[in-house]
């Protein structure tokens, strides 16, 4: 069940008037009416699913007990590491085995010798990297005696499954979600009215940008041989556009439909191609996996708190892991380091904390000295993103290879759809402004409903709702739901 399909468009409307309407005097009843639509939520993708989904809640809740009332070390660090160890060989079978078997195959064929991989014939069941991260946050902060295990178990099945965040985060932690399940909650119009309107603009950003973004991207970069170096610099520039708008567009629509149901999740994006450094873009981007990694791992191992080459190691060590947690391919990991080389010279200088509030704050425009840091920073980002984009290192190799050619000083070469074309490069131009205006806010447009005129107001509804419209076609699946 898709936030942008019809299906969803029903069943958002029959909880929240259940939730509210029917059962809005009871918190148990609230929260086991959230839990058993999570669970149908989930189950609307594929239902043989479910029981891992369960299971791995199970595991954690009862580890997480066990943890708690046990006061022998050794029997603690057993319970600990079974949940860790079950968790990530669940995920390492479902998401990480056909990529070692089929690696391991390469080796050894370099080697001289024939090996015929086995691999699994299954899907990778959607959401598994969101809610085995979600137990794994639980479970290390009960063992480092962080927070006391949860007894109620709908509470904390609840807090694994809750719906909005369930297939692709973002990732929350049990300090900040579970206390606002356990806790009374009232309906508040004006937090309803925000979650519509963040709502709004997240389907703004998914159906009429990153959907629009997705077809050039997608017909470049499978014939990226045939173009010129400037369109394949125009696909790239397409696709930052579309994984951007799709990401944050999800998160927006989780984040607006938890605040119609009165919970607030963690922000996950915050303006990321506004930014000056490389630092700061992953202050910005995909910020609830950035900070999981970040207390999970890089403070663990040391963090800034050492000397300068275990930093350097961190850092590499966090990043390249971040590129495997997003996928089973080789394409991710050089991605992953590419991110740790741009980001290595504010670490071995100590400036990646230099631009902490957002560009031009107060002021309409960036100075042309922050003008130039961000574009550069964009460009940046933009040729790691071919990595991410491509099939293979082959792929990435000889598309960033056209681009540094002769033919990147011709005019792009794309012949069809050329009024398509025009139209989402203005879209992308009017989106970028929009952005721009509203970047010292939580989300674009959150102060629109200050403005003083409701005529004004309803005009850019109207419009956003029209555009939506026009644009939106089939159902197009968010791209964060294969990782």
């Amino acid at each position: 069940m898709l936030f942008n399909s019809f299906s969803f468009a029903i069943f958002l409307p029959i909880v929240f008037a259940l939730y509210w309407f029917v059962f809005s005097k009871n918190l148990r009843l609230q929260n086991f009416l959230l839990l058993c639509t999570s669970y149908i939520f989930y189950a609307s993708w594929d239902w043989r699913f479910l029981f891992l989904l369960v299971f791995s809640t199970l595991l954690d809740y009862f580890t997480g007990i066990k943890m708690q009332e046990t006061k022998d070390q050794k029997s603690r660090k057993f319970w600990f590491w079974l949940s860790v160890s079950i968790n990530l060989g669940f995920l390492g079978v479902f998401k990480y085995f056909n990529f070692f078997a089929s690696s391991f195959a390469a080796f050894s064929a370099n080697l001289g010798l024939h090996v015929n991989p086995w691999t699994l014939k299954v899907i990778l069941p959607v959401g598994i990297s969101f809610y085995t991260f979600h137990g794994l946050s639980y479970v290390i902060d009960i063992y480092k005696n962080r927070i006391k295990a949860e007894k109620n178990f709908i509470d904390y099945s609840l807090f694994v499954s809750f719906f909005p965040l369930l297939v692709a985060g973002p990732i929350e932690r049990a300090t900040h979600l579970l206390p606002q399940i356990k806790k009374e909650r009232t309906f508040d119009y004006h937090k309803a009215v925000d979650g519509l309107r963040q709502i709004l603009w997240g389907l703004f950003k998914k159906a009429v940008i990153a959907d629009q973004c997705a077809e050039f991207a997608n017909m470049i970069f499978a014939n990226s041989g045939s173009h010129s170096g400037s369109t394949l610099i125009l696909g790239a520039i397409f696709f930052a556009f579309q994984i951007y708008c799709d990401f944050s567009g999800y998160s927006d629509m989780a984040l607006g439909i938890a605040r119609l149901l009165g919970i607030d999740l963690l922000r996950n994006f915050a303006f990321p191609y506004f930014s000056r450094d490389m630092a700061e873009f992953w202050r910005r981007w995909h910020i609830s996996l950035s900070t999981w990694f970040r207390d999970y791992l890089y403070v663990p191992l040391g963090g800034s708190k050492v000397g300068i080459w275990k930093k350097i190691r961190n850092t590499f060590i966090i990043f390249l892991v971040s590129g495997f947690w997003h996928g089973a391919n080789w394409t991710f990991i050089v991605w992953g380091g590419l991110n740790a080389l741009f980001i290595m010279p504010s670490i071995i200088f100590n400036t990646h904390r230099n631009n902490l509030e957002i560009v031009a704050k107060g002021r309409n425009l960036p100075t042309l000295n922050e003008f130039f840091h961000m574009v550069l920073t964009f460009l940046m980002v933009l040729f790691a993103w071919v990595f991410f984009r491509a099939n293979t290192l082959g792929e990435a190799f000889a598309y960033i290879g056209r681009i540094f050619s002769k033919s990147t000083l011709t005019f792009p070469d794309i012949d069809t759809n050329r009024s398509q074309l025009l139209n989402t490069i203005i879209l992308i131009i009017v989106f970028v402004i929009i952005e721009w205006s509203g970047r010292e806010n939580e989300y674009a447009i959150s102060t629109l409903g200050k403005l003083r005129k409701r005529s004004y107001r309803l005009a850019f509804y109207s419009i956003l709702i029209l555009t939506i419209f026009l644009f939106m076609g089939k159902e197009q699946q968010f791209i964060y739901f294969q990782f």
